[in-house]
């Protein structure tokens, strides 16, 4: 087993992390839960182009756009 095929595993942890903390009522901890997506959507990306599971890295893509769209969101509104 190659290094790359444990990716998928701190990949699941920091997606179910960053959903736990996007559901959170404190502002603070949704901000943090969609930087921990990102890095999560990346992990996945590791895994996917490694396992050649290229709709899985499709979908991660589209996560992320969406992921930086909601961390732009929210921090918009932390500002007033």
């Amino acid at each position: 087993m190659q290094w790359l095929d444990l990716l998928q595993w701190p990949a699941f942890a920091a997606s179910l992390w960053a959903a736990w903390l996007v559901a959170a009522k404190r502002e603070h901890a949704r901000n943090i839960g969609f930087w921990i997506f990102l890095a999560s959507n990346v992990l996945w990306i590791a895994w996917g182009v490694h396992t050649r599971a290229y709709a899985l890295v499709a979908l991660q893509v589209g996560l992320a756009i969406l992921n930086v769209r909601g961390l732009k969101n929210t921090e918009e509104q932390q500002q007033g």
